[in-house]
């Protein structure tokens, strides 16, 4: 068994509310810096630094997740996480087609752009990335399924765009065996869901802030053999 320090909710620059500092390799060191050894980068509705987020966690011997932090059409942030990078990607894909176009305007949201291996640019999301997707709830968590992802409501303890603050409560359907806080003393707020703290890191300095910790049933250190303990434990919601 292997207890790991995590943070499994930051944003890259691609994010545009995220500072430019905020980089694939900045992100990695920073979380190295910082004890972390579990990271998962989140956007706004796209994947696509993830590819460059993996690689330079290799440098700094950190185990990468890819997900997506999602906003619905209800306007819910769902933290979307995948097993493999390949799966994030394709998740990436088909959440493109239930994206608002509504382009970006960077003199007064910032710019939103790809990064390679290097932090060297080579693209940008000409859209307005945080815009609500028109993927309801269910049908949002039925797509992460489709794709072997896992997913839950984020930051339940935030009034923007946290589950409880928009709904009131945990609906019936569908149903959440995880939930993220960003403070612990809210926990009752869960009810009796596991919890995983996070930071919602859109800075550096803010990385690790709120991170927690979790055992695994593993004693590999190969990103994927830890990666598939982490999925078996979120799939059980067994925290």
């Amino acid at each position: 068994m292997r207890t790991l320090r995590y943070d499994l909710h930051l944003h890259s620059c691609l994010s545009p509310c995220g500072d430019m500092d905020m980089t694939p390799c900045n992100i990695a060191g920073m979380a190295c810096v910082n004890g972390l050894e579990l990271v998962a980068l989140t956007d706004h509705n796209t994947v696509e630094n993830c590819p460059a987020f993996f690689a330079a966690c290799e440098q700094y011997g950190i185990v990468p997740v890819a997900g997506m932090e999602l906003t619905t059409a209800e306007d819910i942030h769902l933290l979307c996480l995948f097993e493999t990078l390949d799966a994030a990607l394709a998740f990436g894909n088909a959440v493109k087609e239930h994206r608002m176009k509504i382009k970006n305007r960077v003199e007064i949201f910032g710019e939103q752009p790809i990064l390679n291996e290097r932090d060297e640019k080579i693209g940008e999301d000409p859209y307005f990335l945080p815009a609500a997707t028109d993927l309801d709830l269910e049908t949002a968590v039925n797509l992460v399924g489709t794709y072997d992802g896992v997913c839950w409501p984020a930051h339940i303890d935030r009034d923007a765009n946290g589950l409880l603050a928009v709904l009131g409560m945990f609906p019936d359907e569908p149903v959440f065996s995880v939930a993220e806080l960003r403070e612990a003393k809210n926990r009752d707020l869960a009810g009796n869901r596991a919890i995983i703290l996070s930071s919602d890191a859109h800075r550096l300095w803010e990385i690790g802030d709120a991170g927690g910790s979790i055992t695994l049933d593993t004693d590999e250190t190969e990103p994927e053999a830890v990666r598939k303990a982490l999925f078996s434990k979120l799939r059980e919601g067994t925290l």
